[in-house]
């Protein structure tokens, strides 16, 4: 067993972080106040090739594996943007995975350079109001006419909405009883974003400001057939192509936005002198931040290994929800106690680490909750009863 990250990871790493330091406290900071969109930074990335990291070769892309892109959207976190910084480019990265399997020569051709380009931007329609993890529920209705189909309905927390041209939108062309299962009947589209026909409405959040989430109102869409990926009614079979590789990339940036984190609480604990000593010399500093660091180790190992299943072709549900639960635990974890180090200062914006610990919600509740992973660990895993 080799544990190292490669000779070409390192190189990934170190040319990202590269990128990231351009971008200090003081460019994410401003975002957040502002809610403004990173648009210099998705750039950059854009410019260094990044956003192509597991796209096809022949389309422009690099043709690497999902370990390369958690290495890349590590490092991503692991600076001051945070997670404002990795779901700049995040659906970039992981969203466009359905298209690559399941799209057609043709479709590739006509999407993916755009995306390595950083010409398009695409957003995820797949939540909805009424349904949240219950993807089955959706009630979203692409309706053929001819060789096109109408959407009409709602999704909920699309990131990137506001800036996105492009959208990769599930939604149901079959009644949820016409098959087996909930998820028979629904079918993915990516198709142009087209603000005449759906409302982008920016939902006020609780932290990660510069990257918007949204709700959208579809009304009488029209999509031509040309823009479905796969078959109809094989929608959900396609995004599950997806779902590993985006718990495994989520992962990866909770890792990083915890050893951010819990930097910036090392530095300030070595330089904060109370009592004639540094608080960094005290036990009930050193332990927490200890313990900080043991634990984002052990999520970025499961992580590493989840990506390592899946470019293997192994079946890597266990070890991907694993990895995405330890890492978003992890990484709240950090960014708590990154506060606590801070004392009265960890409440002010200008020392950062309050912003970290807004954005530390994200990895733990997206994609799915940690209650939803530990039902499937205890039935996929541990085969017990199903529980829902």
């Amino acid at each position: 067993m080799d544990f190292d990250l490669s000779d070409e990871q390192r190189a990934i790493d170190d040319n990202v972080r590269r990128i990231c330091a351009r971008f200090d406290e003081v460019y994410w900071l401003e975002r957040d106040r502002t809610g403004t969109f990173p648009h210099e930074f998705r750039q950059a990335m854009v410019d260094g090739g990044w956003l192509g990291i597991t796209l096809p070769r022949e389309h422009g892309g690099a043709g690497l594996g999902v370990s390369e892109a958690a290495v890349m959207m590590h490092a991503v976190a692991d600076s001051p943007g945070g997670m404002s910084a990795a779901s700049a480019i995040h659906v970039n990265v992981f969203g466009t995975h359905p298209v690559i399997v399941f799209g057609s020569d043709a479709q590739q051709r006509r999407w993916l350079p755009d995306l390595i380009s950083g010409k398009s931007i695409v957003c995820f329609g797949v939540t909805e109001p009424d349904a949240g993890l219950d993807t089955g529920n959706i009630a979203t209705t692409a309706s053929r006419e001819g060789d096109y189909y109408r959407i009409k309905g709602r999704k909920l927390w699309t990131s990137t909405a506001q800036v996105a041209d492009k959208i990769l939108l599930l939604t149901r062309t079959a009644p949820r009883d016409a098959g087996r299962h909930s998820t028979d009947g629904l079918t993915l589209f990516y198709t142009d974003l087209d603000r005449e026909r759906v409302e982008v409405r920016e939902i006020d959040k609780m932290g990660r400001a510069a990257v918007d989430s949204n709700m959208l109102f579809i009304d009488d869409l029209r999509v031509p057939e040309a823009d479905r990926v796969g078959a109809e009614g094989a929608g959900f079979r396609c995004l599950l192509r997806g779902l590993n590789p985006e718990r495994v990339l989520i992962a990866a940036e909770a890792v990083g936005l915890g050893r951010q984190a819990l930097g910036r609480a090392s530095s300030y604990a070595r330089e904060r002198i109370v009592f004639g000593r540094p608080i960094g010399k005290n036990q009930a500093i050193q332990h927490p931040l200890a313990r900080c660091f043991m634990q984002l180790e052990a999520a970025w190992l499961a992580t590493l290994r989840a990506a390592w299943a899946y470019d293997s072709g192994r079946n890597c549900g266990p070890e991907a929800n694993t990895a995405k639960y330890l890492a978003g635990e992890a990484a709240y974890r950090a960014c708590e106690q990154a506060v606590m180090t801070h004392g009265g200062m960890g409440y002010a914006r200008e020392f950062h680490v309050e912003r970290l610990l807004r954005e530390s919600f994200i990895p733990r509740i997206a994609p799915v909750s940690p209650e939803l992973i530990l039902c499937y660990i205890a039935e996929k895993v541990l085969g017990l009863p199903r529980s829902y």
